[in-house]
């Protein structure tokens, strides 16, 4: 590992020196980050729950944060990625990560990296600067969200108390494989053996009941040995080991928040005996939750909605939650993607729930280029009228804005990037 002149002083600094060191931003494998975590002794004694999955992850771990932080406990979060600061991916307490605490965990890692000779990817050092502020803080339990896959994640050093899949879908197919059952293969290693292993997929493909048998996990599987039922003002739950009744809907928004929710109270139910929550911590936990970028209502005189989906999967739910609060007017869309996601697919799955398309690109390396998106909208044959390009992601919001009356509404969607964008210039326009 390369020796900086001046070692670096801030987040920004030290991301930026990792990220030059190791420019890979993917190195499957977990040789290098053990031999660290090793060096780092970081073997935590608290209840671990890894949140695996292709989408609903995000939701997931911010509905356990919030009940578990309700029942007393102090809650370690990580997730992965974030919108506009990098604290934000390292939660304690339900706040984020300060900027000292931040800059030692990477001092440290830095000093063992630099006495083995190794680099570790960006994703590395955060997940290992993660628990480092974990274990240092004295947590009562965590929860970590896998990053890409699972067999090979740098989370999947960590042995999981108890493993959740949200859901299958085809996403990062280039690491991960080409069909359902490939990738479940990949992420239902995160299954540890007598641990429980919660299922919130409803097709769950057969590499995950496999993968859940070599490694003698104990499986749940929605609808089988958890689930729930829907009713007029309220929900009820039946788990494992416990039945919840009159239940408040989450504070976060769409229809899939019960499935993810349900997915929450069947892995609390395997683990009270380590972590007992009452029924009025989940109660006050489900309304409390919160997480940007998900179906996230910033305005409602025209409707404004955040959503950092960025692929199909993703795309349909996004499509299920648009008609479910279909306006009198219209909708514009405010899309950018990155080129390696199926863009084709997105479209597919919301070029129906969308009036007017206001097309750019992000500020990334991975940027699809706006004369590509506009490519693929022709060829889902969206109409050429209804399409616009713009110079960037900001350019084309306010331009919606401008269109949009009280009745209409607006979607920002297709990656963090897009939506972080956004978000950053609302926080900004709405402080003056």
């Amino acid at each position: 590992m390369n020796v900086p002149d001046k070692l670096p002083v801030s987040v920004a600094d030290w991301l930026s020196y990792f990220e030059a060191f190791h420019p890979q931003t993917i190195e499957l494998g977990l040789d290098r980050i053990n031999l660290i975590r090793s060096e780092l002794a970081l073997y935590p004694q608290f209840p671990i729950i890894i949140v695996g999955g292709t989408n609903g992850k995000g939701s997931v771990c911010a509905m356990l944060e919030s009940i578990l932080y309700c029942a007393g406990y102090e809650v370690g979060c990580y997730t992965s990625p974030h919108l506009l600061h990098y604290n934000e991916r390292i939660r304690i307490g339900k706040k984020n990560i300060d900027d000292q605490r931040l800059c030692n965990a990477f001092m440290q890692i830095y000093s063992v990296c630099k006495v083995r000779g190794i680099s570790l990817t960006y994703f590395e050092v955060g997940t290992l600067a993660a628990m480092y502020c974990f274990v240092h803080a004295g947590v009562n339990a965590a929860v970590l969200e896998v990053g890409l896959g699972g067999r090979l994640d740098a989370v999947n050093i960590f042995d999981a108390d108890c493993s959740i899949l949200t859901s299958i879908d085809l996403d990062h197919v280039d690491y991960l494989g080409d069909t359902r059952e490939k990738i479940g293969f990949e992420k239902a290693a995160i299954f540890r053996k007598n641990k429980p292993a919660i299922c919130a997929e409803i097709d769950l493909p057969q590499s995950v009941i496999q993968q859940a048998e070599k490694n003698d996990a104990i499986l749940y599987r929605i609808n089988e040995q958890f689930g729930f039922l829907k009713q007029d003002v309220h929900w009820d739950f039946w788990g494992p080991k416990n039945k919840r009744y009159s239940l408040p809907f989450p504070a976060l928004r769409g229809e899939k928040q019960l499935q993810n929710a349900s997915t929450c109270l069947a892995a609390l139910d395997t683990l009270e005996e380590a972590l007992p929550v009452s029924m009025s911590n989940v109660r006050q936990g489900l309304i409390e939750a919160v997480i940007s970028g998900r179906f996230q209502v910033v305005s409602t005189q025209p409707l404004i909605i955040l959503d950092v989906a960025h692929n199909p999967g993703a795309a349909m739910v996004l499509s299920q939650n648009l008609r479910a609060t279909k306006p009198i007017g219209q909708t514009f869309a405010i899309i950018a993607m990155l080129q390696d996601k199926d863009i084709r697919g997105v479209i597919q799955a919301l070029k129906n729930d969308i009036d007017y398309w206001f097309v750019s690109s992000v500020n990334s390396s991975r940027a699809a280029a706006a004369d590509y998106l506009i490519n693929e909208l022709y060829e889902a044959e969206v109409a050429d009228d209804s399409v616009r390009k713009f110079s960037d992601t900001i350019s084309a919001f306010v331009f919606a804005c401008e269109q949009a009356g009280k009745n209409d509404r607006i979607c920002v969607f297709g990656s963090f990037y897009t939506v972080g964008d956004v978000l950053r210039y609302l926080n900004t326009h709405q402080s003056k």
